[in-house]
């Protein structure tokens, strides 16, 4: 182990080994063993361990706990799926409507054409008085 993984370790877990990880354990004694700054870095962050295990705890007030909870994304987070789903739900339906105003709208042009064509078509088969009719 190098003084520079002793002293992020140190950092993250204080100047107790028993604190630390199991398979990091080892190497750390040894390396405080034979070296004083490494044991230095032990000392400060025991230092360190002591002065927050002194400072009192406090406990946040219950409006300031339910002010953070009201802020936190995931609440705002549930209230927007049902809104996402309700404003996909609602394009689906628009363009399905779309889909049969056009679809009504082309097939009344195309069975006009077809009516037209197929008077058009009678009126060659059966003779001339019938296309006089139609004009």
């Amino acid at each position: 182990m190098r003084i520079e993984r002793l002293q992020a370790l140190a950092e993250a877990y204080g100047g107790d080994l028993r604190r630390w990880p199991a398979d990091q354990r080892a190497f750390a004694e040894s390396l405080v063993a034979a070296d004083p700054a490494a044991r230095a870095l032990l000392d400060e962050a025991a230092a360190l361990d002591a002065l927050l295990d002194a400072s009192p705890s406090v406990a946040p007030s219950a409006d300031l706990t339910a002010r953070v909870l009201r802020a936190a994304p995931g609440a705002r987070a549930k209230s927007r799926p049902r809104r996402a789903v309700w404003l996909l739900g609602a394009g689906w339906a628009a363009a399905a409507c779309a889909g049969v105003i056009a679809g009504v709208g082309l097939t009344r042009q195309m069975s006009a054409d077809a009516r037209a064509d197929a008077v058009l078509y009678q009126a060659t088969l059966s003779g001339v008085d019938d296309t006089e009719v139609l004009g």
